[in-house]
């Protein structure tokens, strides 16, 4: 088909180069003994027919049947083991064929090797179950950039074509592991392939390739290869800003209020995992150029994207101790914020310099607009010791006693009409294998936000306010006071946390508790009495906070009690066409793995009057 590098310039490399360079000759020589049709789907018979000892047939995939291979084909090559049928090119277009991707699918291997095809049908890329895709020893000359929609190839063998170049579209197939190239007509690689960061082997052999692109991969091997792709990828052009989106509130019925009107009241709160620099290791975002992925750059783009917002409240997630001291409370106060922190329950326990390290959450207010009242932290795993229906369940000391997430509390007041304010951060455990920690997590939060209410409803109003102002708002109780829940709360909309916050009830049977025993929460189910509701469930939630290339979901939310606020604007989702071409957050243009969302409340004035006598300053807890 084209010449191959010969045996003796091979021999020679393999003696001077590291074993992984000589195991990607094993694999070029391998290749070239696989020019036959349909190789792969041969070996894979012969394998199988040898770990049974009975002859195995090829059956069509679309009427069962499909065959179990080991995890190494007869020609060496890793072949899934999964369950792999063979389809050929002619039954590609055939209606019986299932590309749906459902659960349950059978065979997950394509093997159109060998065939002298010239193209390859666009039809092949509905498969995207595929897992295995073996095109080569053909006379393809070029690759279509839609093959950007087979993202669970693990395996793509291009050998023995007449390529002279890639498309850019690879590097979205992050799942590969083995991406065979050799004996093409490749001088250079699209720098896009740098983010393929679980790549094991990237066959390059029998190719002229550039020099330097060779020596690397011959010296260091294949990662080192992608990380110096990726480091040394042109930076794409930024997405369009993020749409505003506008939302009609519902105000109520305020008709029948015999209190003077209060001007309307307005404010913004953002909410935003930064990803802690402890964090953001290449092990996690191997994706990420490092330059991208260092603290240095990521901690300036953050304190620009959170101040370009000017939200009057800002809640972050993962904010390293010494970092909320000496970076974000540095830079923030000098834009009117002042803010509050608690890192997670185990720095109580560290030494100094350990303790720096440790994250936790942070709420920055504008101090021109609010005053603290007060600060409360709520320790998960001591709010749960504290509980006598905990005390008796080994789930408790086991599963949530192990924890150290925390969640910060801070009521302000309006110095202009005061009204008043409870804003709570959380970040809620991580693990999917513990979502009855979640769910314990959150009903704790609920039930500490409730007791502060009341106590905060009891408070004297604020004397002084502004002119132009009512007299300061009365709350007769707790839930009346404007409430706002944010953070990461590593739970989907279908969750039980979900359903819990906006439902106020959640049965004690429900499956995210995973047959545990927690007390009355599990016998009599979870209940609160706020009118809970998710800022963006007006737009029935983003597409998206959370965005890498294992997991894209919506796991961070702006709760409000909508008896008390209005939603009036939201900060909209990343653009659709920019999200087709990156495969996943940190990078350039995005700081953290998640994404900042934002929203803006209108106050609903307590319908039963306002204070019109105080108690005197000197009751109060503040003196303001």
């Amino acid at each position: 088909m084209h010449p191959i590098t010969s045996t003796s310039a091979s021999s020679a490399a393999a003696m001077n180069s590291s074993p992984h360079w000589q195991q990607q000759l094993l694999k070029a020589d391998i290749s070239r003994q696989s020019a036959s049709p349909h190789h792969h789907a041969r070996a894979a018979a012969l394998a199988a027919r040898s770990a049974t000892s009975s002859a195995i047939a090829i059956q069509d995939p679309t009427k069962g049947g499909a065959i179990h291979v080991p995890r190494m084909a007869a020609n060496g090559l890793h072949v899934s083991n999964s369950g792999s049928s063979l389809k050929k090119q002619a039954d590609l277009s055939s209606d019986e064929s299932d590309s749906s991707g459902k659960d349950g699918q059978s065979w997950t291997t394509i093997d159109m090797g060998g065939l002298g095809l010239k193209n390859i049908a666009k039809e092949l890329y509905r498969y995207t179950f595929l897992t295995s895709l073996f095109i080569n020893h053909n006379a393809l000359t070029s690759l279509a950039s839609d093959i950007v929609q087979l993202r669970h190839l693990t395996i793509l063998d291009v050998s023995g074509n007449k390529l002279n170049s890639l498309p850019p579209e690879l590097g979205m197939l992050t799942s590969l592991k083995e991406l065979f190239l050799f004996d093409n007509n490749l001088v250079t690689l699209p720098p896009e392939l740098g983010t393929l960061y679980q790549l094991e082997t990237l066959g390059i052999e029998g190719n002229p390739m550039q020099e330097n692109l060779r020596q690397l991969i011959q010296k260091e091997g294949t990662q080192a290869l992608v990380a110096f792709l990726r480091d040394s990828c042109p930076v794409p052009l930024p997405p369009p800003e993020r749409e505003w989106i506008t939302i009609e509130p519902d105000l109520g019925n305020r008709e029948g209020e015999d209190e003077p009107e209060a001007p309307a009241e307005s404010f913004n709160v953002l909410s935003y995992n930064i990803l802690c620099d402890r964090m953001a290791t290449p092990q996690m975002y191997g994706y990420t150029p490092s330059w991208a992925l260092s603290w240095e750059y990521r901690k300036e783009f953050i304190l620009q994207e959170v101040m370009s917002y000017g939200a009057d409240i800002c809640c972050m997630q993962e904010v390293a101790s010494e970092q909320f001291e000496e970076y974000f409370l540095h830079h923030l106060s000098q834009q009117d914020y002042e803010g509050i922190f608690s890192p997670k329950t185990r720095a109580r326990t560290m030494r100094e310099e350990e303790r720096k390290l440790v994250d936790g959450c942070a709420i920055f207010y504008k101090s021109s607009k609010y005053s603290l009242v007060e600060r409360q932290l709520v320790e998960f795993n001591q709010a749960a010791l504290r509980r006598p229906d905990f005390k008796r369940t080994e789930d408790m000391f086991n599963r949530v006693m192990t924890k150290d997430e925390v969640a910060v509390i801070a009521l302000l007041e309006n110095k202009e009409s005061g009204s008043r304010l409870i804003v709570a951060n959380v970040h809620v455990h991580w693990d999917p294998e513990f979502r009855d920690v979640k769910l314990v997590q959150v009903a704790m939060l609920m039930e500490e936000l409730e007791k502060i209410g009341e106590r905060f409803a009891k408070y004297p109003a604020k004397l002084d306010v502004k002119e132009g102002y009512p007299p300061a708002p009365h709350y007769n109780n707790g839930n009346k006071i404007p409430t706002i829940l944010c953070g990461d709360f590593n739970s989907m909309p279908g969750s039980g946390v979900y359903e819990f916050l906006s439902k106020g009830k959640l049965k004690g049977d429900h499956e995210d508790f995973i047959n545990h025993v927690y007390g009355d929460y599990t016998a009599n189910g979870l209940e609160h009495g706020q009118a809970m509701k998710s800022s963006y469930a007006h737009i029935g939630e983003l597409p998206f906070t959370n965005y890498t290339p294992h997991f894209e979901g919506n796991l961070d939310y702006i709760w409000y009690n909508s008896n008390a606020l209005a939603v009036t604007g939201l900060l909209g989702e990343v653009d659709s066409a920019y999200i087709d071409k990156v495969v996943g957050f940190p990078n350039a243009h995005f700081p953290s793995d998640h994404i900042c969302i934002l929203s803006e409340f209108r106050v609903k004035h307590p319908k039963d009057g306002r204070q019109r006598t105080g108690f005197g300053s000197a009751n109060r807890l503040n003196g303001k």
